[in-house]
Formats: structure tokens, sequence, C-alpha cells
């Protein structure tokens, strides 16, 4: 009887060496694959794993419950796992035209206006060190529409000013490391002149370049600035969904509400592909239709 596992380390290996791929991302697959192996049991042999054994995998993770973006996953792991394993046996995949579930689209919600300074207020109510450092990242994270691990890894000298005028930028570093520039604007800019120069040197207990510091001193986790703006959304009595990216959501609809170009925002927001922000042009079509049926006298 075959090992399964030993066909799972040999793909895990090639993943590694291969291409490549990071620690987490190879946890992520062979958790997924494992799960199929488990499902697989003793009784079916890998070179007789069948599109039907992947559907009736499907069928057991949704009576337990779980979402179809998470079976999309797992579905993709194993049809690229047994792709691997048929090639290095010489057969013929069975599953190489399984289809992944398709998941319901969700859109993002941005947040209005009056929320968002609602936010900005409770982050930064009172007048103490943590809660200045607080608005000015709430201010960044809407001000740039930067994601939370770009505003996490900011150094102080990331700030500089944009040739020729006051206004000042950031230079963020993306996904795959690619860095990028983004104006800031003059409400974001006021709130991180305010904690350089009030609080941050208070924090500061060691040379540390990074820009929002901790109460230890160090660089704030991506945990513990997600912790902030769940924090001030409660104290707004706002929706406990509200997260840094919803953030991110807001700043691309405002500016695509306000008319600016998406492949302006494509690149403030540091999309590869003008597909990924098009998105964001669902959201303001759909309040379209919202102001359109509300407004318009023979709209219904």
């Amino acid at each position: 009887m075959e090992n399964k596992n030993s066909h799972l380390r040999e793909y895990l290996n090639f993943l590694i060496v291969e291409r490549g791929l990071s620690p987490h991302t190879i946890s992520a697959y062979a958790s997924d694959i494992e799960s199929y192996l488990e499902f697989l049991g003793d009784g079916i042999e890998l070179n007789s794993a069948s599109f039907s054994s992947l559907e009736e995998f499907v069928a057991s993770r949704r009576a337990l419950g779980q979402s179809e973006s998470s079976i999309a996953r797992r579905v993709v792991a194993i049809r690229n796992f047994l792709a691997f394993y048929s090639k290095e046996n010489g057969l013929v995949n069975p599953v190489k035209d399984f289809k992944p579930p398709k998941q319901a689209r969700r859109l993002p919600k941005a947040l209005k206006i009056e929320e968002i300074e609602a936010l900005i207020s409770a982050a930064g109510a009172g007048d103490d060190l943590v809660s200045i450092r607080n608005a000015a990242i709430v201010e960044v994270l809407y001000g740039t529409g930067a994601r939370i691990s770009e505003v996490v890894s900011l150094d102080l000298n990331d700030i500089s000013k944009m040739d020729g005028s006051d206004v000042i930028s950031l230079k963020v570093r993306g996904k795959g490391g690619k860095e990028r520039i983004i104006p800031v604007g003059k409400f974001a800019q006021h709130a991180i002149d305010q904690y350089v120069v009030r609080a941050r040197p208070s924090l500061l207990s060691k040379n540390e370049k990074a820009l929002f510091l901790n109460s230890r001193g160090t660089r704030l986790t991506r945990q513990s600035m997600w912790k902030i703006v769940s924090d001030a959304a409660q104290a707004a009595h706002l929706s406990s969904e509200i997260s840094p990216h919803s953030l991110r959501h807001s700043f691309a609809t405002h500016l695509l509400d306000g008319g600016a170009d998406i492949r302006v925002v494509q690149e403030l927001l540091g999309h590869s592909s003008v597909t990924t922000t098009q998105i964001y042009t669902l959201v303001t079509i759909d309040k379209l239709r919202e102001n359109y049926a509300s407004a318009h006298p023979r709209a219904r």
C-alpha cells in the first residue's frame, strides 16, 4: 500500500525548491491537501483518486459548514497536488477539469464621510500620546488607501516633501516589495506632523526607524494597528466589521465618486491590474442606481 504522505512530502519539497514558496504558503498547502488525504483514508490509493471522490470531498466540507472560498482554496491545492503526482507517475490527472466552487462576489463596503470623521475623532479622543498616534494612523489609512502591512512598515524617512510644494508624500512598499509614492492630504499631513512632533519622541525608547511606535518604543504590529481601528469603531458606535481594509475601500470608492480616473486610483492602491480596481466602480454604479431609484419620479 502506498504512503500518501510521502507523495505529499515530495510535492511540498518541489514547491519549496522549484517554486520558492514561503513557509506560510507551504503550510497552507499542506493543511489543505492533508484534509483530502484523510478523507480518502486507506480505502483509496492516489492513483485511483477520481473526479467523483473530489466531488464527495467538497460535499463533506459543505456539510461541515466551511465557506465556499475555503473550499475553493482547498480544491485548487488538491488539484495542483494531483497534477504533480500524475505527471511524476506517468498518469492522467483525473481532476484536471474539476472547477472550484464559484464564490459570491462581495462588493467592498465603503464608510460614509461622517463615519470616517467619527472614527478619526474616536481614535484621537484625548490629548495623550497614544491618542495623537492613533488619530494619525487612522488618518493615514484613509488618506492614502495604503494596506495595513504597508502602514506598519513605514519608516520615518519614508516621509518626504513633493517637488516644488509643501505637500508631503509617503513611500510605501507593497506586494512583492514594489515601491510607490502616495501624496498625503492636508488632514493626514497635519495628523502626522502632530504625531511626529508631539508624540513620537516621547514614545521612542531607542534608535528605532519605524514611523508608528508602540508603548515600548518599537514598531507597531499589524495586530495592534488592527485593534486601534476596531476599538475606535466601537467607541464611535460603528459597525464591528470595520477594519483597516474598510478605510482602503472607502479611500478608493470616495476617489471614484469624486471623479478620479480609475488608472490613477489603480496606481495609488498599488494594484498590478486595473481589473482589480474596477470592483470599486461597481460600488459607485450601485450608489447611482439607489440615488436614481429614490430621486427620479418615474424610476419605480
